[in-house]
């Protein structure tokens, strides 16, 4: 019979942090603090398997599953002396999710639940509290309104605001126990109003509507989105943990709040976090009041003045510093702890893995390593390979002149500038037209995801650093300014005020998430420099990976970037790349509208030059690593000349009649170009073409070893589009010759090898024949993915987006390698094309080289190398270790289960 609750507190619990599948991450961390004897609110949670049933079996339970809840609530009632829906003594609890992996902000929670018109009466008698009693019923009705039953949030806080406004007061706090009573009536009014039915009054209604609600907020449109963003699998589900509720809303003595381990966002090793006095969780989390310092030092860092916890109250700040040291050794890796404290006395609501920019994530792996807590391999494992890109672009000039119009808190470090938009809506529409944008708002709600994917940055007026805002910022590495002091926005006209200007939609701003201004305009930036816990980390991951990065570079400037982030040589210079300035295409469209091979040969000699100085320059900055060159692979709709300008500038270097360049361009012109005349095809009726290019490369290394005697430069020149091995020998036979021919001018000769690009399915098929002639494969996986699905990368984006969203594709095939249908075709490639030539060397020169996924697939495969665009590099590098760790831990369970 299926286990569907598992009980926890008061010392002992049904599970375990092990059980994270099952109860979920939230669930799972609660065991496992219940039972290592921490202040824990006893409760249960409803396992994720209930939520696949849920949705298996349209939106019905489990049989006996609500017998479960029942006892395991009965339970709670004997533990705590109180009954649920008892007018005297009413026991009230928090219906919370919980999935795997942390979702801040993505589905849903309800607090104060069991409290009605009797319970709220008895909870004020028990507490001699009123205010405190009405100021959680009005708390629940809002959030099960709009949780469970619809009702518009901001239709409540506009309430409390016309309240306050005929008071004459500016916080909630200074609302008493009749305000309350009376926003209560109102809020009622607006729940019928709204949903059409009265707020439910029946505990056990309440609690099996919030549960339901938050099973059905796993499909919500905003946990969809952060799950395609994160690669989160939508058959995971969520748990529903139900908790007795603690206060931290009963007064002064009272609190609520957040607490890092370490600081997430520079890593260092210090407390960080906020709390609020006489306030629950949502306040703090939801940016409605801006919180207080938890650490005296971080109140004055910031020059605030109201008192941190630590000068509030000292006692539990002392406990809880306490019991963060203990979760962090216990789970040896940095802790975000949601607390409450209830009348003096402190209990943990939840701790989890804290969300971390890239920067503060390298910087606690390297710390904790250092430390003894985690091992070097565990270290390398404990940072996001694409978490790197926040940390390889540039950020604001510190010497470029700024005017600043406001400060806030510095909430995700970074710099962003763009155009001003006020909805996640209009972000995502903009940045769609390839505009740059900062999502600007009084407070983001987990609905606004979308929008602030789009944007380069969000500033928001109100919340903390551990707002909504800032979490999810964090963790995708946007920068974000919160808590803006003296930022006016204004909605409906769509303006920010702001140092006295005014912004409109539209307008340009900088923020800068490291020091909290909001800057007016544009602000240059500067490179990255990456060192320190950087370099450490590199060079730990460097000694743990098997297999070699390289870049994708096509100029000596790409070349030297690459190097500076660690490439261990070129895997693919795109030869065609080279031609694209204004000064050279009209020779490269002289030569392919040319009639004859005199012509053509008459523009190759103007190229050949051109050429051999890109590849000296690639070749010098390489410093005698590996270089792949591929020749030529233009589809040539790419480089025909379309305007008359442009045909008379080809007539006046060529000396031919426009008319006449006309008709041979009208003549070349195909009606599939991606699968026509280009790459070896060029060739094989063009042999002129490789000859030059062959010239050029053979003479520039020739070049750096007699001006400065480097000795050990490697080209690999790779033949692309072979579909059938003897392309490659026609195409061999003129490489080989033609290399001859410049030895014997030059008197010398060099090493180089001769490969092909496998971008073709007749390749993969037929690699064993292909072996015969090349020394070396580079699986292109870009044009073998489009040849395998018959899709064109260019054309696919109109209908992939509905594929994905409606799962026919569990991933776009462009961006991560699809290992069933590609792989197997890389599969039978590397098996017959070692199976000819054993020292084949097989590398990845599509973008997908720079994919960790796909660079997981590259290491079960074998391959010798990655390839990818020089930001990549680091990335490349890092999952490239990871691989090769899990394919040895996988290799070493294997071992073991044998010996065992």
């Amino acid at each position: 019979m299926s286990k569907w609750v598992y009980r926890f507190g008061g010392g002992s619990a049904e599970g375990d942090a092990t059980l994270r599948a099952l109860l979920g991450g939230k669930g799972a961390n609660l065991a496992e603090m219940a039972r290592i004897g921490l202040p824990v609110p006893p409760g249960f949670t409803i396992t994720t398997e209930v939520c696949a049933r849920f949705y298996r079996n349209n939106r019905e339970y489990p049989k006996g599953l609500r017998g479960d809840v029942e006892q395991a609530l009965h339970g709670l009632e004997e533990t705590l002396g109180r009954r649920f829906g008892d007018p005297e003594c009413p026991l009230l609890v928090s219906v919370r999710s919980g999935a795997r992996v942390s979702m801040p902000g993505m589905m849903d929670t309800v607090l104060n639940l069991g409290l009605n018109d009797e319970t709220v009466e008895g909870l004020a008698r028990r507490t001699g509290n009123p205010r405190f009693a009405w100021d959680s019923y009005r708390r629940f009705i809002q959030m099960y309104g709009d949780v469970v039953m619809g009702v518009d949030h901001h239709l409540f806080e506009e309430a409390i605001e016309e309240r306050k406004t005929a008071l004459g007061v500016d916080l909630d706090t200074d609302l008493g126990a009749d305000d309350w009573r009376e926003l209560v009536a109102r809020f009622k009014q607006v729940v019928r109003a709204e949903a059409g039915r009265d707020f439910p009054q029946a505990p056990d209604d309440q609690l099996w509507g919030a549960i339901g609600a938050v099973f059905g907020s796993w499909n919500s449109e905003r946990a969809k989105v952060y799950r395609r963003l994160h690669d989160i699998p939508d058959d995971w589900g969520t748990a529903v943990n139900v908790q007795a509720m603690v206060f931290g809303n009963l007064g002064e003595r009272s609190a609520t709040g957040v607490a890092f381990t370490r600081n997430p966002a520079t890593g260092a090793r210090e407390i960080y976090g906020e709390f609020l006095i006489n306030a629950q969780g949502e306040d703090v989390v939801a940016g409605i009041r801006t919180p207080q310092h938890l650490t005296k030092a971080a109140r004055l860092a910031a020059g605030d003045i109201q008192p941190s916890m630590e000068e509030a109250m000292p006692d539990v700040f002392s406990e809880l510093v306490r019991l963060m040291e203990t979760l962090e050794r216990h789970y040896r890796d940095m802790q975000d702890i949601e607390f409450t404290v209830e009348e003096g006395r402190l209990w943990l609501l939840q701790t989890r893995a804290g969300k971390r920019t890239a920067k503060a994530a390298i910087r606690i792996a390297v710390d904790m390593s250092e430390e003894g807590l985690i091992d070097r391999r565990e270290a390398v494992t404990r940072v996001d390979p694409e978490s790197l890109d926040q940390l390889l672009h540039p950020t604001l000039d510190p010497q470029a002149p700024r005017e600043v119009v406001a400060r806030g808190l510095p909430a995700s470090p970074g710099a962003a500038s763009g155009e001003i938009v006020f909805t996640a809506d209009e972000a995502e529409r903009r940045a769609k037209a390839g505009h740059d944008v900062i999502l600007v708002r009084v407070e983001t709600s987990p609905e606004d995801i979308h929008g602030m994917h789009a944007a380069r940055g969000i500033l928001t007026a109100r919340g903390g650093m551990t707002s909504h805002a800032a979490v999810v910022a964090r963790g995708m590495g946007r920068a974000c300014v919160s808590g803006a002091a003296g930022l006016f926005i204004d909605m409906e006209r769509r303006v920010m005020e702001a140092g006295g200007r005014t912004f409109h939609e539209g307008d340009e701003i900088t923020i800068d998430g490291t020091t909290g201004e909001v800057i007016a305009g544009r602000v240059p930036t500067v490179a990255p420099e990456l060192s320190g816990e950087f370099a450490t980390l590199m060079r730990w991951a460097d000694g743990l990976r098997r297999m070699k990065v390289r870049t994708n570079a096509d100029t000596p400037h790409d070349a030297a970037v690459a190097r500076r982030f660690g490439a261990e040589g070129i895997g693919l210079a795109r030869t065609e790349h080279m031609f694209f300035d204004a000064a050279r295409i009209a020779i490269v469209r002289e030569m392919i509208l040319a009639d004859n091979v005199e012509e053509r040969r008459h523009a190759l000699a103007k190229l050949l030059e051109m050429q051999r100085g890109n590849f000296l320059g690639i070749f010098r900055e390489m410093e005698g690593l590996p270089v792949t060159i591929r020749l030529l692979d233009p589809p040539l709709h790419e480089f025909l000349p379309h305007e008359d300008a442009e045909f008379a500038q080809v007539a006046r270097a060529s000396g031919l009649d426009v008319g006449h360049l006309k008709r041979r361009a009208a003549e070349l012109r195909e009606a599939n170009p991606m699968l026509g005349h280009r790459g070896c095809r060029l060739a094989v009726t063009f042999p002129e073409i490789y000859e030059m290019q062959v010239r050029a490369i053979i003479e520039a290394a020739i070049t750096l070893e007699q001006e400065e005697g480097c000795e050990c430069v490697l080209p690999e020149i790779m033949v692309p589009l072979v579909s059938d091995p003897r392309e490659l020998r026609f195409v061999k036979d003129r490489i080989e010759a033609t290399a001859k021919a410049v030895f014997a001018d030059k008197g010398r000769r060099i090493d180089y090898r001769i490969g092909t690009m496998i971008e073709l399915p007749r390749a993969a098929l037929t690699a064993d024949e292909i072996a015969e002639e090349a020394e070396f494969f580079s699986f292109g996986t870009n044009d073998l993915t489009q040849t395998t699905y018959g899709l064109s990368r260019d054309d696919a984006g109109r209908f992939l987006p509905i594929y994905l969203e409606r799962g026919i594709y569990p991933a776009d095939p462009f961006a991560h390698l699809d290992t069933v249908g590609v792989g197997a075709l890389m599969r039978i490639a590397r098996d017959k094309g070692r199976g000819t030539r054993g020292d084949l060397k097989l590398g990845i020169c599509g973008e997908h080289g720079g994919d960790p996924a796909s660079i997981d697939f590259c290491e079960e495969l074998g391959l010798d190398y990655v390839s990818c665009s020089p930001y990549r590099v680091p990335i490349a590098r890092l999952a490239a270790a990871q691989a090769a760790i899990r394919r040895q831990s996988g290799g070493q369970a294997l071992r073991e289960a044998a010996s065992g």
